[in-house]
This record gives structure tokens, C-alpha cells and sequence, in this order.
């Protein structure tokens, strides 16, 4: 037997006696052990070593053979290939989140963001429309769907948008997505921006920002502050930009709305400057504190504006449901780039989201989340109540901490008290810029647990004041 090839063969283990053989000859010839060139012990003489039928050790030969690790030439015998192709990695590494954020598919934990109530999702009502959306889509004729999504649930989102957020569209305008991030890809794609600037608001959603760059944009960090996005700081950092992302209703994560003088202002660099402005609705139809501002789109007259939101918030994120309104002039190109690269999602899905908006269901529970929220925020700035730099923000409160504190040092730390906190610094895409402290989720905050989550909280940033 070759210098570098001991085998042993188990006969009680699961494995057959082919496969211990072939994978230990397998194992030496990746790791190097057996050269290339290496001559292999003939099927008899190997057979006789370890005391099994020759069939069994020329099968096991045979398998190396058909992943060319080894070659046979007749009377020269068996040997290792002279370019063995090397295996690739058992495994694949999954990247970990970024540190602000839980683990996916993880339960929902106090304080945690980006998540509705758990205990507010209407699970009866959707069962029993969903079961019928499931049957109404299997006897759909076996054609392809339209790309752009169910007409039905297109027209029911024409009727609310124009009734919520005081957007005129017509369902042809309206392409459904699988979420936010989605309806960005699609925009970027179709007005083919990649390669140029994009303002993007600071602070601002970091997975947003981290899209922009994977999709070759060049995100350019533009102030927000109690009026929102700073158009003439935008204009003077980055004037050539081809799109603006912006959260216009209720700013992730300070939850300012954009003043109507800046929405102005906005609309007239996208129409001077020929750039677009992409209106991420987030958060907009959970308003807490008075009515919700109309849409930057409702105030759009030259067709510069692309509306995209997602039911993510309102219902669940495991929906997998969203969509964008675009101009008239840009329909049928979305609608051809969708239907080669974006087709739309899962058609039952689609059915039972518009059958909640035609019977008022969604209404309904959107108004019904609003009092949730708006209590559970309440109840927790109760909590809070003596300490500094707490402010409301959409459905967080923040809780800014001492200068030069480690915000996502602390957030990290809470998860291991069972809180999910997210570090505000994160959010930041420039050092002169950051700001430390807490986002407090409100959603899941349910009133039992609310002020042994906040008494945890104390206690871990107690030592930073």
C-alpha cells in the first residue's frame, strides 16, 4: 500500500465497504498525501489486504475514476490523476446579520424594529381568506400570470391610494412587488441609474444604502433634519444625482415628516435636474399623532416621482407582498422589465391581500394597530419617564445616550438580557454626522412584559450616565 493510504474498512458501519474505501482514497488524494502519479494497489492485491471481494474494491476505483481523481491505463495499473479536481467546500458560510439586527426568522423580542405586533396579525380572518384566494388561484386558467401582478389587487390599491394617500393612479401604473427592497432593484433597473450618485438621507436605513452600492449606485449621505431631507444640502453635495431615496411621511429613523416647503423643493430638482425621486411610503399609513401627510407623488406633475411601499408593516413581512406606482409615461417599461426580471409574487397571496382591501378589513385593522401602537408608545415613555433624551419616532422611541457611548456595544449586550434594541449610530453613514443612542421598538411591547423589559434596559445603561 502507497506511503500516505492506510485504510480500514468497519463492516458494522452504516456505510458500505465501497464507499469507506473510495472515500478514504478520496481523502488522501485532496489533502495530498497520495501525489499525483501515485500508483494505487491493483483491485486484487488491495482486496486481499483488507479482506474483501475484489468487485468491491474495482467499484470503488470505478467511482474515483468518474470524478477523474484517478486513471486507469490496462497493464500500468491504477493511478491518481495527474490534475485531480479538487472538491469544493462542504459547507457555505451564511453571512451573519449586520450587529443592529436579529437573527432571521428569529421570534420577535422587545424593543425590536422593523416588525409588527405579533399578537395583532388577524389570524382567523386571514385564514379563512386565504383558504379561499389558495382555491380561487388553482382554477385560474393554466396560463402565465401578469407580470405586472393580479389586476384585482391592483385595482383595490388604485381605490385605496386615492382615498389614503391622495394618489390618482390607474391599476396599469400599479406593478406588485415582493417588498420594498424589491420595488427598488426594479426602479434602478428600468431607469438604468446604475453607476450614478443617489441621495440617500442621513441618517438613513442601512440595508437601503447597502442596496444602492450593491446595485452600482454611488448612495451620497444628505442631511435630515426637523424638516426632513435637506434638498439644498442634496443640490450642493450631490447635483447630478440620478435618484433621491427618501421617507418622506415618517423619516427612518427620526420619524420627522417632510415639510411641504421641502417636498416642493424636491419636486423642483427632480424637474430641473431631470433626476428621480423614489418615496419610500414607510410607515406613513401608521401615522400615530394626527392624520398622514399626502404622498410626494400626489403632489407630482411631471412624472418624476416612483411611489413604493409594502404591506410588511401592516400585516407581515413573511407576506412577501409590496408594490410600486409609477408615472403613465414609464408603465409599459416597468411592466417589460418586470415581466423578464421581477415578476411578480405568489398569485394567492395577492388575491387575499385584495379581497382584505375590497371588504375593509385592512382599514379596519390599520386603524385598530394604530390604537395598539399608540398605547404600547405611551406605556413605554411612561416607563422611561426621568430620563434624558427620550423622543418619540414613528412607532420607536429613541433614547439617546451620553456622547462617545457604544450604542451598538449596548444593543449587542441587550440581546443576551432578551431585549433587541437598535444601536441609532448604525444608521449613520458618516462619523461627523453619528449620533449615539437606542431605537425602542413599540410593536412588540405587550403591556405584561412592558415594564420588565424597561427595567432591564435601565439597568444596562444606567452605568453610561
Amino acid at each position: 500500500m502507497p506511503a500516505g493510504l492506510r485504510i480500514r474498512v468497519n463492516r458494522d458501519a452504516a456505510s458500505s465497504l465501497t464507499e469507506q474505501i473510495g472515500q478514504t482514497i478520496r481523502t488522501a488524494i485532496l489533502d495530498g498525501r497520495l501525489k499525483p502519479g501515485a500508483r494505487l494497489p491493483s483491485w486484487r492485491d488491495l482486496a486481499a489486504q483488507l479482506g474483501v471481494a475484489r468487485g468491491t474494491v474495482r467499484a470503488a476505483y470505478e467511482r474515483l475514476a468518474d470524478e477523474l481523481l484517478v486513471a486507469a491505463s490496462g497493464p500500468g495499473g491504477t493511478h491518481v490523476a495527474e490534475q485531480p479536481l479538487r472538491a469544493a467546500p462542504a459547507t457555505v458560510e451564511t453571512p451573519p446579520p449586520p450587529q443592529d439586527r436579529i437573527a432571521y426568522s428569529a421570534a420577535p423580542l422587545p424593543f425590536q424594529l422593523g416588525v409588527p405586533a405579533h399578537d395583532g396579525f388577524p389570524v382567523k380572518l386571514w385564514t379563512r381568506i386565504a383558504v379561499r384566494a389558495t382555491r380561487a388561484a388553482a382554477e385560474l386558467p393554466p396560463s402565465g400570470p401578469d407580470p405586472r401582478g393580479a389586476l384585482e389587487l391592483r385595482a383595490q390599491l388604485a381605490g385605496y391610494l386615492a382615498l389614503a394617500r391622495g394618489i390618482r393612479c390607474a391599476p396599469e401604473q400599479i406593478i406588485i412587488t415582493r417588498g420594498f427592497r424589491d420595488g427598488l432593484d426594479l426602479a434602478i433597473r428600468t431607469l438604468r441609474v446604475e453607476g450614478r450618485a443617489a441621495w440617500m438621507e442621513e441618517p438613513g436605513f442601512s440595508l437601503t444604502r447597502s442596496g444602492l452600492a450593491l446595485a452600482g449606485m454611488r448612495p451620497a449621505a444628505i442631511t435630515v433634519d426637523e424638516h426632513g431631507l435637506d434638498v439644498q444640502r442634496g443640490i450642493a453635495i450631490a447635483p447630478d444625482a440620478a435618484i433621491a431615496v427618501v421617507t418622506a411621511g415618517q423619516q427612518a429613523p427620526l420619524g420627522v415628516t417632510l415639510s411641504s416647503s421641502r417636498r416642493h423643493a424636491l419636486l423642483r430638482w427632480a424637474s430641473h435636474s431631470g433626476g428621480w425621486i423614489i418615496e419610500d411610503d414607510y410607515l406613513s399609513e401608521l401615522q400615530l399623532d394626527g392624520r398622514a401627510a399626502p404622498a410626494v407623488m400626489a403632489m407630482d406633475r411631471a412624472g418624476r416621482v416612483i411611489y413604493a411601499a409594502s404591506f410588511s408593516k401592516t400585516l407581515s413581512p413573511s407576506l412577501g407582498v409590496g408594490f410600486v406606482v409609477v408615472p403613465p409615461a414609464l408603465a409599459a417599461r416597468f411592466a417589460e422589465v418586470a415581466a423578464c426580471l421581477a415578476p411578480a409574487p405568489n398569485i394567492a397571496i395577492q388575491l387575499a391581500v385584495a379581497e382584505l382591501l375590497r371588504d375593509g378589513h385592512y382599514l379596519r385593522h390599520l386603524r385598530r394597530m394604530k390604537r395598539l401602537y399608540a398605547a404600547r408608545r405611551d406605556a413605554l415613555r411612561t416607563c422611561l419617564r426621568g430620563m434624558t433624551g427620550v423622543e418619540a419616532a414613528g412607532l420607536a422611541v429613541i433614547l439617546r445616550l451620553p456622547q462617545g457611548s457604544d450604542d451598538v456595544a449596548v444593543a449587542r449586550g441587550a440581546r443576551a438580557h432578551g431585549l433587541a434594541p437598535g444601536a441609532l449610530s448604525t444608521w449613520y453613514a458618516t462619523d461627523a454626522a453619528r449620533a449615539r443612542g437606542l431605537l425602542l421598538g413599540v410593536t412588540n411591547l405587550v403591556d405584561s412584559g412592558i415594564q420588565r423589559a424597561c427595567d432591564r434596559l435601565k439597568a444596562l445603561v444606567a452605568p453610561l450616565y
